[in-house]
């Protein structure tokens, strides 16, 4: 019987599996068959087996899984920048959501693609997204290759896209049928928060979740004035209240999770609520530290976000593992405290665990799909290499990324990107950044 062939040899000096047993295969190699993987084994091993594959040899290369950003609203990169240094709810009310009302699908489109450049280049190759315009979202991340789970916000009040409400589940309903089956995109059903929407409409979109098999993505107690929000209109806490409709189960992404009690915590875990963890947003807005420690104590499922780059204000993983690692240390006084180990399985494996794609992404082993970047180990910050994961939280940074395969595909080489034309789209940026400029002076 003859063997497989391979479409493409990743070699480099390390291979970060992060499956069960953490291996890590010095001088190692990957191969690729199609959209997954192949094998891993040996680098030279691979390059002889599958000689005429494609391949791609990096002597200081460390070859680990794609970074998984469990929560961002990618479009928002046209208002990096835009009002910082604000409390969250008047970042929102005051600014964000009236510069909104003057977005469009072209501009979503764009920005999403903006975000989507740098989300690439700095090692994400899977990332869940709720905002508006989700259709122009999901165009943009069909154009880049990436893998992406993708909703449209829905809120009692209406939307600079569908209008009023009715409309919204309409476009919803559109979207999951469209989408069924992609390849890398996948619908969910994303009720706002819960400021924002009525028990109504938290429950209509919980129903639809449940047909659909769908994940249900909501912002949940980021910080206290939501809570004070909640216990004046429900005389409850957030949780609690999610919990009185009957809406806290395993399709739930809870973003943030800051303002929580242990009570809630041992709930969130017993219920099979996955969280999406965003510290440097919830720094910036000064909204609080989520006690993520408890959580995965508890035997919650964590994943690392970056938010929005409106508050945050990129969206490089990266940097979001090391902040994530140090600020539990300060808040727990403990320097064990959410270990690098810990932290890069948040970024990655427990990502693709909260995202429900375990099976197919999140490790490198085969079967799997071939999602999977490659950092320059040859760098002074990253000289000497002692132990590959502590430096990979601690010490790398996105730029370090040289190669990134999504499902397969080369999606950089070389730090070039082979799916979008980036000059292009830092040229559409500087003129959409003009247009919202005039729309706030109005």
């Amino acid at each position: 019987m003859t063997a497989q062939a391979a479409d493409l040899v990743v070699t480099g000096s390390y291979l970060l599996t992060l499956d069960d047993q953490d291996t890590i295969i010095e001088d190692g190699g990957i191969a690729v068959a199609g959209d997954h993987i192949l094998e891993i084994g040996a680098g030279r091993e691979l390059l002889e087996k599958y000689s005429g594959a494609a391949a791609i040899r990096e002597e200081h290369g460390l070859i680990m899984p794609g970074l998984i950003n469990t929560h961002t609203h990618a479009a928002m990169a046209c208002f990096r920048g835009l009002a910082d240094d604000l409390p969250l709810m008047q970042w929102l009310q005051d600014y964000i959501f009236p510069v909104e009302t003057h977005l469009t699908g072209e501009i979503v489109y764009h920005s999403t693609l903006l975000s989507l450049c740098e989300m690439i280049k700095s090692g994400t190759t899977s990332f869940c997204d709720m905002y508006l315009f989700a259709a122009d979202v999901a165009r943009a991340v069909e154009q880049s290759g990436m893998r992406a789970w993708i909703g449209e916000v829905l809120y009692n009040f209406p939307s600079p896209n569908y209008g009023e409400l009715a409309n919204g589940f309409v476009y919803t309903e559109e979207l999951l049928g469209k989408y069924s089956g992609h390849p890398l995109v996948t619908i969910t059903v994303d009720p706002h928060s819960l400021y924002t929407c009525s028990p109504g409409l938290l429950q209509r979109l919980g129903t639809l979740a449940e047909q659909e098999n769908a994940l249900y993505v909501i912002h949940l107690a980021e910080n206290q004035d939501e809570v004070d929000t909640c216990q004046g209109r429900y005389h409850c806490s957030p949780v609690q209240h999610l919990e009185s409709l009957g809406l806290l189960n395993e399709r739930v992404v809870a973003a943030h999770c800051v303002m929580i009690t242990d009570d809630e915590i041992r709930l969130l875990a017993e219920r099979g609520v996955k969280v999406a963890h965003c510290q440097e947003s919830n720094m910036k807005l000064a909204s609080g530290t989520a006690p993520v420690v408890k959580m995965l104590e508890a035997g919650i499922v964590v994943g690392i976000g970056t938010d929005g780059s409106a508050s945050n204000n990129d969206v490089d993983m990266f940097g979001e593992m090391n902040t994530v690692a140090k600020i539990h240390k300060v808040v727990r006084m403990d320097p064990t405290a959410m270990d690098a180990r810990t932290t890069l399985r948040a970024a990655t494996r427990s990502g693709a665990d909260v995202l429900a794609a375990g099976r197919q992404v999140g490790s490198l082993e085969p079967g799997k799909k071939a999602d999977l970047i490659v950092l320059d180990l040859n760098q002074p910050h990253l000289t000497p290499l002692y132990n590959p994961v502590s430096h990979l939280v601690y010490a790398a940074r996105g730029s370090d990324v040289i190669h990134s395969v999504i499902n397969g595909r080369v999606v950089m080489k070389n730090r070039q990107l082979t799916t979008l034309d980036e000059p292009a789209i830092l040229a559409a940026m500087h003129g959409i950044s003009e247009h919202i400029r005039e729309q706030i002076k109005k």
